[in-house]
């Protein structure tokens, strides 16, 4: 029996990697990923001053910075301020001290972590955050449509590209056991449990040789495991009761392998979508898996979707969390909400328009709803 069950799963990761590898052919080839609607709008300035927060041991960090450099010098603009990253501060007082220079855009070159912070601390103000995608998943990247794989294309945006407001969230962690709580904010996905789980246990050693798809090796090892029984309120309602494996809070829902987790997750409706996945079983896991790839309407008992501005969730037992991807501590309690255009980001020109005539829409999965 278990031999049966390995095989089951080794063949529904093998068919994962598959029809990745075809979503990333099929969406760069139609285009169709609806993520945002409202309009893009020019930035307006004959100059600009500008400031870079780097992450410098990523790979390509060094060819960003001459990149940044020589678009500057040719626009006739001062010379670019960079702020480096160091493996005590990710970005938090760089982000702040760009702000203090006076910036009036910020470009960020890492990782998802690197984005996620600059964006903390430049949410709610004026300044533009510009995208230099250097990490592995690149998540916010990929959900404003930029070419992840052409860093120089991403400099010209990020310096002369349109701009648009996006919704941000936040997600407070608390430890009844140890008295902990912590706050963070993500742009893209957090979650708790199972998925969690999985984030804080890939091999960095396998991350760098083979990118997201190390994620898939984690993911399998994390199949078997059992349901926990968790509290879950949306927008101060009642709580009601479920057993769950994992929890997902989405501002948007492309990820890295192109597929689109949560089609209908727009990244500036000021609402999360939130996923309960409460499989029991292999084929539980590869019913959800199915439905993901396919983008079947027909609704899975197992897998829930509901759109709130505020959610908690509680739970006897201390759960992991992860937000955009990086592993946010145990929690017993977990309050998200969702903050509405409280982000200024650089993207293409053409993005709203390319959604228009693609026939953008919430789409897809089966349609959120409220817990009953």
């Amino acid at each position: 029996m278990r031999d049966w069950l390995l095989y089951l799963v080794l063949a529904g990761a093998l068919a994962f990697a598959v029809s990745s590898w075809w979503g990333v052919r099929r969406l760069k080839a139609k285009h169709t990923r609806s993520a945002v609607w409202e309009e893009t709008h020019n930035p307006g300035l004959v100059k600009q001053r500008v400031a870079v927060v780097i992450n410098p041991i990523k790979s390509r960090s060094a060819e960003a910075r001459v990149l940044v450099e020589s678009a500057c010098l040719a626009a006739g603009w001062e010379a670019p301020r960079f702020f480096e990253t160091t493996p005590e501060d990710p970005g938090f007082s760089q982000a702040r001290a760009a702000v203090e220079y006076g910036a009036d855009v910020v470009l960020v070159g890492g990782g998802d972590g690197t984005v996620r912070v600059v964006a903390d601390v430049l949410a709610h103000t004026d300044i533009a955050m510009g995208l230099l995608p250097l990490g592995t998943g690149n998540l916010l990247a990929r959900n404003v449509h930029l070419d992840i794989g052409d860093l120089h294309g991403c400099v010209e945006i990020a310096l002369f590209g349109h701009q648009r407001f996006i919704d941000t969230a936040r997600m407070t962690v608390e430890n009844a056991l140890t008295g902990q709580s912590a706050d963070h904010a993500f742009l893209v996905i957090a979650g708790m449990g199972m998925d969690a789980e999985v984030v804080g246990d890939t091999n960095d050693g396998l991350k760098k040789a083979v990118g997201w798809l190390a994620y898939t090796e984690a993911g399998v090892r994390h199949l078997p495991g059992r349901r926990k029984r968790v509290s879950i309120a949306l927008d101060d309602q009642p709580e009601q009761s479920r057993k769950i494996r994992s929890v997902l809070f989405a501002n948007c829902g492309l990820i890295p392998g192109g597929i689109d987790f949560i089609p209908q997750a727009m990244i500036d409706d000021g609402m999360l979508d939130v996923v309960v996945m409460s499989p029991r079983s292999a084929i539980g896991w590869l019913a959800m898996y199915w439905k993901i790839v396919l983008k079947h309407k027909r609704n899975l008992p197992v897998m829930t979707y509901y759109r709130s501005g505020k959610v908690v969730i509680k739970c006897a037992e201390p759960m992991p969390t992860q937000v955009d991807g990086d592993p946010s501590g145990e929690a017993t309690a977990v309050t998200v909400r969702i903050a509405p255009r409280s982000l200024l980001v650089r993207v293409r020109e053409d993005v709203a328009r390319d959604e228009l005539a693609s026939g953008a829409g919430k789409s897809g999965n089966s349609q959120p709803r409220r817990l009953p």
